[in-house]
């Protein structure tokens, strides 16, 4: 009988081990922040003369900040401060409104990179806590519009994610452009504001 006992204990499988929680990221996104700060008070010493010559081409300012916006929030791969440009180009072009509206626009162009490649199927997201708490907020349309226009609207590294979600999980396409293209327009009037107000 007790070999029996004894046969049957060592057939039992294995109990799963838990595994170590991973470790906090929270220094990455600081290095991150600060790398984009630093980037951003470096584009302050471009001499003011050049972005001044955009002056005499008109419309050139207002696509300058289109097309440095679009090709920032595009990709992360290459770091662009245009926060700091979009506030010299406000300075210089003497039209705030105008700047933070084609700095919105191109934007909102940028970030829909990533909800193409949700829509995709392409995602690859680490399944964190955040995660499953934006897939949750953007399951009905008008839930998503709130929250996809109050992470837009702030400085946030967070919002590819959004964007990439809102694609995988089929969220209407002007959904997510009316609600990021109202929310960038805030961002880039607190941008043009600055470069209005201290940089003139």
């Amino acid at each position: 009988m007790h070999s029996m006992i004894e046969e049957t204990n060592n057939t039992l499988p294995a109990q799963p081990t838990e595994q170590p929680a991973p470790r906090s990221n929270y220094w990455k996104i600081g290095l991150i922040l600060v790398a984009a700060l630093g980037l951003n008070l470096l584009v302050l010493a471009i001499p003011r003369e050049w972005i001044e010559s955009l002056r005499g081409y008109g419309a050139l300012g207002y696509l300058a900040a289109f097309a440095i916006t679009a090709l920032a929030n595009a990709s992360v791969v290459v770091p662009i401060p245009y926060p700091g440009l979009i506030a010299l180009l406000a300075s210089v072009m003497g039209n705030p409104l105008g700047i933070a509206l084609a700095g919105a626009a191109g934007s909102t162009l940028g970030e829909t990179t990533a909800f193409i490649v949700g829509r995709a199927g392409k995602t690859a997201v680490e399944d964190t806590r955040f995660y499953r708490w934006i897939k949750h907020q953007l399951r009905t349309p008008l839930r998503a519009f709130i929250i996809l226009f109050l992470l837009s609207a702030p400085p946030n590294p967070f919002f590819d994610v959004a964007g990439l979600t809102a694609g995988s999980l089929g969220v209407p396409f002007w959904i997510f452009a009316t609600a990021t293209f109202l929310g960038r327009i805030l961002k880039m009037l607190f941008f043009a504001g600055i470069g209005q107000q201290f940089l003139t």
